[in-house]
């Protein structure tokens, strides 16, 4: 054992040194990442931990922060009814809207791929619009207005289906509904480009040499060449999906008021906002932040043993 352990010892120690040697190497390399790495370690990483480190505290911004353990965390768990109404749609949300606009996002892309040139290219312009028009949903407040006059009324009190005007974003037994549906149609331009760009970069003597190997059909070629030429584009559209459907926050606030009728329409971002800008809670807000990172870490662990499957 006390062999096994100085041959282990000496063996780490050489990999340090064979590392240090290789870095001293690419030393300019190094010089010439050091900007984007500070700037990354200053926005990204460091934000992330003094977050962490402030849900341990009670802390309003006016006064110094107070250690307090793991009392935010129990508080939200166990006594805040709210932001388990919140987790409860949240979830909802991710699970509904995440891989429905995933795969519906592919499809497109993967039916667009197959327009001539010029038509793809004004499909892919008309398809992505949605995602760079800013406050677009705001067009669903007209759709699912609460009178007879919102078109989706007045279409429902024209077959007869509904006798009067349904509240849909005061109703809770709407609200919620409504809002995945209109983030659902917010959510598929948002791996699609990169979807798109994936199947451009699949090359064609691929397809060529599967059909020499036994490929029969359409199915199978998108399986065994098209998907595995794409993982990093379906990873990058995965880690976007999850981003997405977990930081749901706007469209509920400003379709169905901030707060929502019975919190109906609550999100873990929206309690978020609540405890951190209007309260100024900053150390019960640093405690959902938390909360919410890790769910999106473990579903990104998820999607990525998922997508190592893919063409297997």
């Amino acid at each position: 054992m006390k062999e096994f352990f100085s041959k282990y010892v000496a063996l780490r120690k050489h990999n340090f040194q064979v590392a240090v040697k290789k870095a001293k190497r690419s030393k300019m390399c190094y010089a010439f990442l050091a900007p984007y790495a500070i700037l990354f370690c200053t926005f990204y990483v460091l934000p992330v931990v003094i977050s962490i480190f402030y849900s341990f505290t009670y802390y309003n911004i006016l006064e110094s922060p107070k250690f307090v353990g793991l009392s935010n965390y129990v508080s939200l768990i166990l006594e805040d009814d709210i932001f388990l109404i919140g987790l409860k749609n949240t979830l909802m949300i991710a699970i509904f809207t995440g891989p429905l606009g995933y795969i519906m996002s592919f499809l497109f892309a993967w039916l667009i791929n197959e327009l001539p040139r010029w038509v793809r290219s004004v499909a892919v312009v008309i398809f992505y619009a949605p995602s760079i028009a800013g406050n677009c949903y705001v067009i669903f407040s007209v759709f699912f207005r609460g009178d007879a006059y919102g078109y989706v009324n007045a279409f429902l009190m024209n077959l007869g289906i509904i006798d009067t005007p349904v509240l849909w974003f005061i109703n809770p037994d709407y609200m919620l509904p409504v809002c995945m549906l209109v983030i659902l149609w917010m959510s598929l331009g948002t791996g699609f480009l990169s979807f798109v760009a994936g199947l451009q970069g699949v090359d064609a003597s691929q397809f060529e040499a599967g059909y020499m190997d036994g490929i029969k059909n359409r199915w199978q070629e998108l399986w065994y060449i098209t998907l595995p030429n794409m993982k990093p584009m379906l990873m990058f559209g995965a880690v976007m999906s999850i981003t997405q459907a977990f930081g749901v926050c706007d469209v509920t606030m400003a379709l169905c008021g901030y707060p929502s009728t019975d919190y109906a329409a609550r999100t873990i971002v929206t309690h978020l906002f609540d405890y951190g800008f209007t309260r100024f809670d900053m150390g019960y807000a640093c405690a959902i932040a938390t909360i919410l990172f890790l769910l999106m870490i473990l579903c990104n662990k998820a999607i990525q043993s998922l997508l190592r499957r893919v063409g297997t």
